[in-house]
């Protein structure tokens, strides 16, 4: 019994390359998201340092002298930004590294830029009005060892901030008289008297 082989039709070379080059194009994508997701995985698990490196290496984040990394989300109007002599008026939501909210705001919120957190501050003098920014505060710009209430120590926090608008500490004061003198009355004028003369 004889068989007989049936030639196979020989394969260009143009198609040998073709294959070949797909092959090498899907073992690099392969080692490409293996180690995409292995960097995810080591920058949710690691320490604060892995996670840092790794979020300052996504696509839109940038990080200050001092370490402080933001993406900005809105941008704002204008060129002026909020100096530590002003008071921020926000919306902001605070959570740690695993997403869990430690504090929000329900309504715009004032804040003295000087007044809170290092972090925080720099991420507020970044802003322009109207601008939505996210920060991720590394511990030494936020509670460090210490931590602070639902705060963990050397936690990285994460805040989305709207900046509403901002004033000169000084005009908010003197805005805040003048209503409590509006509520309360005009000095004498309780007794019925005449306000007292100025200058005489």
């Amino acid at each position: 019994m004889s068989v007989t082989a049936v030639p196979l039709q020989p394969t260009r070379r143009s198609n040998l390359v073709l294959l070949w080059v797909g092959i090498v194009a899907a073992i690099i994508v392969a080692v490409l998201l293996a180690f995409h997701g292995t960097a995810a995985v080591v920058a949710a698990k690691g320490t604060n340092d892995q996670f840092l490196a790794w979020n300052a290496s996504q696509a839109g984040v940038k990080t200050t002298a001092d370490g402080l990394e933001y993406r900005v989300l809105k941008a704002g109007e204008g060129t002026d930004h909020p100096t530590d002599d002003d008071v921020a008026l926000i919306n902001y939501v605070g959570k740690l590294r695993d997403g869990s909210t430690f504090d929000a705001s329900k309504q715009p919120t004032p804040l003295p830029v000087a007044g809170s957190i290092k972090g925080f501050s720099e991420g507020l003098k970044l802003m322009t009005k109207g601008a939505k920014y996210r920060f991720w505060v590394k511990p030494d710009l936020g509670y460090g060892e210490h931590g602070a209430g639902p705060i963990p120590p050397n936690s990285v926090l994460v805040f989305d901030v709207d900046l509403v608008d901002f004033l000169p500490q000084s005009v908010l004061q003197q805005q805040m008289q003048m209503m409590q003198m509006q509520q309360g009355g005009m000095p004498g004028a309780a007794q019925g008297g005449t306000p007292a003369p100025s200058g005489q």
